[in-house]
């Protein structure tokens, strides 16, 4: 009973140690693939998605208005 339980053990790393070792070498081979095929894949980024730009001015309102709601302040 206790040899089989270290045979079904042995079977269980084996098995992981085969699958990472596989992932691995597919991770490797993507790599080499997208790096001598970079030119096909051009990053480009979406438009809209940055945080619009405020000046200093507007944003002492906003957070003089936050904070005057929290106190209960009429504004």
């Amino acid at each position: 009973m206790m040899m089989e339980g270290v045979r079904l053990m042995a079977v269980g790393m084996l098995t992981v140690f085969a699958f990472l070792t596989l992932l691995v070498g597919v991770m490797k081979v993507s790599a080499a693939f997208f790096a001598a095929n970079a030119h096909l894949f051009p990053e480009e980024a979406p438009e809209g998605t940055g945080t619009p730009r405020t000046d200093e001015g507007e944003l002492a309102l906003a957070i003089a208005l936050a904070d005057m709601m929290r106190r209960g302040q009429k504004v």
